[in-house]
């Protein structure tokens, strides 16, 4: 829960739903969340991840990036990765542009229960990523969905520990 946002290579904003070409409440808290840091000037780059979630026409990378051109981002400083179906294939889309560009530390946001794993994650690849959570989070408000949401990462962190990638 401790924003840990500090300067870094990019912001790697974690994909969560999109309807029908608008970022879900959630991944707009992330989206916004994002632009402040951005506007912070703590990265240079932004990437949005996500895939279509059976969506045949948008992708959470393309609303994403959208979403923060609408903003006033300029377009060549985000970058949208939509190979990801699951956190640790987002996660590995995003390391993969990092260390491509010889990069290696960004600011992870995505909601608090999420952020552990991410930084796991993001470590397994080369990359530190300072965990930066949505303030307000509307999943943290609720005891119901954080213990819910909670208990998940818990589940898909020891898949991940027996090599089951979720």
């Amino acid at each position: 829960m401790t924003d840990e946002a500090k300067p870094a290579a990019a912001i790697v904003v974690m994909g969560a739903a999109e309807y029908d070409g608008a970022p879900s409440p959630v991944y707009q808290a992330r989206l916004d969340h994002a632009f402040s840091l951005e506007e912070r000037g703590l990265a240079p780059l932004i990437i949005t991840t996500g895939g279509s979630g059976g969506d045949p026409h948008y992708t959470e990378a393309g609303v994403g990036r959208d979403y923060l051109i609408q903003k006033g981002v300029a377009a060549g400083k985000i970058l949208s990765t939509a190979e990801g179906a699951t956190t640790y294939q987002s996660v590995y889309a995003a390391a993969q542009i990092l260390n491509q560009r010889h990069a290696h530390t960004c600011i992870a946001v995505s909601d608090g229960f999420h952020l552990y794993r991410i930084k796991l994650l993001f470590a397994k690849f080369g990359v530190t990523a300072y965990g930066s959570p949505v303030p307000n989070s509307s999943i943290e408000a609720d005891s119901y969905l954080r213990t819910l949401y909670s208990l998940r990462e818990l589940i898909s962190l020891n898949l991940w520990y027996l090599h089951i990638h979720v």
